[in-house]
């Protein structure tokens, strides 16, 4: 599968913007998907994911109550919406799949083997 990541780009804080993920090549049936965010200096961090059946998703500390995850196993698309934006969240945001991820390692960016190729995040204070 080829994941393509769009969408970022650049907000003031309290923001909003919404990065899409759009996959080709296969079916996004049977996938989790998965959000992470590099920033400049620091390693990928885990920002959300969905399970397989589009349901209950799973998202860090730093995120929740502010980005929300959706997907569209029809369209293969899967959705990030970023409310709240706060400088601190500036990165670049990465999409990933996987049909092996065991969902208690979710945030393991280890266990997804296919990856968009970013989408910078600016958000300015």
């Amino acid at each position: 599968v080829q994941l393509q990541a769009s969408g970022g780009g650049l907000v003031q804080a309290g923001g909003s913007l919404r990065l899409s993920c759009s996959a080709s090549g296969s079916t996004f049936r049977g996938y989790v998907v998965g959000w992470f965010r590099q920033a400049p200096g620091k390693e990928r961090e885990f920002v959300a994911a969905m399970n397989r059946y589009s349901s209950n998703p799973s998202y860090s500390d730093s995120v929740t109550g502010r980005f929300t995850m959706s997907r569209d196993n029809v369209k293969s698309t899967s959705y990030l919406q970023m409310n709240s934006l706060k400088p601190e969240d500036s990165a670049v945001y990465y999409c990933a799949a996987d049909r092996t991820v065991i969902w208690g390692a979710k945030a393991d960016s280890n266990m997804y083997d296919y990856w968009g190729q970013g989408t910078q995040v600016t958000v300015s204070s």
